[in-house]
């Protein structure tokens, strides 16, 4: 039985200890998992075609209609999925045809949570009115990344990558060897984690090298 991947970044879901004095008293607890929180989604046009509509791991050109009036009127650019913004704008922004519109109301979960952001306050409602301007490929594969993950803590660890080597020299009909193995998630980590930090962050898998 192998040991389970990752131990220190796994996390857990929130549970509810207990519902209610009567049914504590009762002897009864109640462990559920607390909602998702959702952003809100008012479409506000679509194109009469859609000929590709936006997917976890795409380049997103987005225009926010205050930096379309006030700003220097470029399109913000992010890959959707990987953290990189808000989780508003990741769940918010997904399935979004090139030109369409979108009122986005985020929940401070989805947002910037009870400590707020420069001037935005704590626990703030964000709302966003977005047109989304240009699809382009990511430089590599979200769906990829999400597969090595096995713990979905939205980075790698040693094991995780070790485990994807031994799947992949399996698939294609070699031998596993720990020895090679180890040193190869060696030189990755060497190129890969660039903060040094032990793990290969999603942004570090998608922008740095291409040993994985």
């Amino acid at each position: 039985m192998r040991k389970p991947f990752c131990d220190s970044g796994s996390r857990r879901s929130p549970e509810i200890l207990q519902m209610s004095r009567p049914l504590a008293s009762m002897g009864f607890t109640y462990r559920g998992k607390l909602p998702e929180p959702e952003v809100e989604i008012e479409v506000i046009h679509k194109p009469l075609m859609c000929y590709r509509k936006s997917k976890y791991g795409d380049i997103n050109g987005t225009m926010f209609y205050s930096s379309r009036i006030h700003g220097d009127k470029n399109p913000v650019w992010f890959t959707l999925g990987i953290r990189e913004v808000i989780q508003g704008w990741d769940k918010g922004m997904k399935d979004m045809c090139t030109g369409e519109r979108r009122k986005l109301t985020i929940p401070p979960s989805l947002a910037y949570g009870k400590e707020g952001k420069g001037k935005i306050p704590p626990s703030s409602t964000l709302i966003f009115d977005v047109e989304l301007i240009e699809i382009r490929d990511g430089p590599r594969s979200h769906d990829s990344f999400q597969k090595m993950d096995l713990n979905n803590d939205w980075k790698l660890c040693r094991q995780e990558v070790k485990e994807y080597l031994r799947k992949e020299f399996e698939k294609h009909g070699y031998s596993p060897n720990d020895t090679d193995h180890e040193v190869m998630v060696d030189d990755i980590f060497k190129n890969e984690d660039e903060d040094k930090d032990g793990f290969i962050s999603a942004r570090e898998f998608t922008y740095q090298h291409d040993e994985l």
